[in-house]
C-alpha cells in the first residue's frame, strides 16, 4: 500500500486556487480607479474637441436665420453652394497663398533644423552646449517682443508683403523647436552605424543624408506635422509682415488673415454661413494631414523613449 503524498514547499498545490479579493487599499484597485479616471478624462477631452468642430461644420449648411434662431439645431438644407461662395469671395486666393508659403517654409525648416540638430547631437566641439541652449532659448522667447525689430528688419530687406520674406521668418520662427526635438532624436540613434559609415569612406554629408537622416524618419514626420500645423495657423506674423505697402501692392493674405478680411467685408450684410464655410475649408486640410500621419506622429514621439 503506497504512502500518502506529503505536501512540500516545492510541490504544486492541488485543487482550485481561490482568487484574492481586491481590497480597497490594494494596488490593483488603485490601478483600476486610475484607469477609469484617465479614460473618462480622455473621453471628456475628445468631446470638448469634436463637438465644437461638428457644430462649426453644421453651421456652414445653415442660413443666418437658422443660426440666429437655433444655434444647436440641424441644418434644413444640405447644399454645398455656401462653400463655392466662400471660395469665390477670396478664400481660394488665401488658401493658395498659404500653400505657396508652406510648400517652401516647412521643407526648409526641416532641412536646416535637422542639419543643426545633427551636428549638435553627434559632434563635440567648443561652444556646442552654448549653441544648443541658444536654440532652446529661442523657443521660450515670445514672438510679440520681436515684432517691431522684425518688421524693420524685413522692411530693410525690401521683403514686406512678399512670399520669400514670410518664408524666411517662418523658418527662423520654427527652428528652435525643430532643433530641440531632432537633437534628442539624433542622440538616440546607434553610434555603431555612424562609425561604420565613416570607416567605409562615406563623407560627413553623405553619412547624414543617406544613413542618419533616413533612420530619423519617424522624428522628421512628427516634427514636420507640428511645424505644418503651427505655420498654417500662424496669425500674428503674417498680420505684421503681409500688409500691402502701397495702392499698387497686391494683397497676399494667408488664410488666417483672409478669414478676418472676410468678416470685415461683410459689414452689416451678415453672411455667417460663408464665414463658417471659410473656417471649415481652412480646417479640413490640417485634419486630413494629422489623421493620415497619426501613427507616424505617435511612433516618432515614443521611439526616442523606447530606444
Amino acid at each position: 500500500m503506497s504512502a500518502p503524498i506529503k505536501e512540500t514547499a516545492d510541490a504544486p498545490v492541488r485543487g482550485p486556487v481561490a482568487k484574492t479579493p481586491v481590497r480597497p487599499g490594494d494596488d490593483r484597485s488603485e490601478g483600476v480607479v486610475l484607469n477609469v479616471f484617465s479614460h473618462g478624462f480622455l473621453a471628456l477631452w475628445a468631446l470638448l474637441i469634436i463637438l465644437p468642430l461638428l457644430w462649426l461644420v453644421l453651421s456652414s449648411f445653415k442660413t443666418d436665420t437658422q443660426i440666429g434662431g437655433s444655434a444647436l439645431g440641424w441644418p434644413q438644407n444640405w447644399s454645398l453652394d455656401v462653400f463655392g461662395r466662400a471660395w469665390d469671395k477670396g478664400i481660394g486666393d488665401y488658401f493658395l497663398n498659404t500653400v505657396i508659403v508652406l510648400v517652401f517654409s516647412v521643407p526648409l525648416t526641416m532641412l536646416f533644423g535637422s542639419m543643426a540638430a545633427y551636428v549638435l547631437a553627434r559632434y563635440e566641439f567648443w561652444g556646442n552646449r552654448f549653441l544648443y541652449y541658444f536654440f532652446v532659448a529661442g523657443a521660450m522667447f515670445p514672438v510679440f517682443l520681436a515684432l517691431v525689430p522684425l518688421f524693420f528688419m524685413v522692411k530693410r530687406l525690401d521683403m514686406l508683403n512678399t512670399y520669400q520674406g514670410l518664408i524666411l521668418v517662418y523658418v527662423a520662427y520654427s527652428m528652435p523647436f525643430t532643433v530641440f526635438f531632432m537633437h534628442a532624436f539624433f542622440r538616440t540613434l546607434p553610434t555603431a552605424v555612424f562609425e561604420a559609415a565613416i570607416l567605409d569612406g562615406a563623407s560627413h554629408s553623405r553619412t547624414f543624408f543617406q544613413v542618419m537622416l533616413p533612420m530619423a524618419k519617424p522624428g522628421l514626420v512628427s516634427v514636420g506635422i507640428f511645424n505644418t500645423l503651427g505655420q498654417w495657423n500662424q496669425f500674428i506674423l503674417p498680420t505684421v509682415l503681409m500688409q500691402p505697402q502701397s495702392g499698387d501692392d497686391p494683397e497676399r493674405y494667408v488664410l488666417t488673415q483672409g478669414l478676418i478680411q472676410l468678416q470685415q467685408q461683410q459689414g452689416y450684410a451678415s453672411d455667417l454661413p460663408v464665414l463658417f464655410a471659410g473656417v471649415t475649408i481652412a480646417m479640413i486640410p490640417m485634419l486630413v494631414v494629422y489623421l493620415s500621419f497619426q501613427r507616424q506622429v505617435q511612433a516618432g514621439l515614443t521611439s526616442a523613449t523606447l530606444k
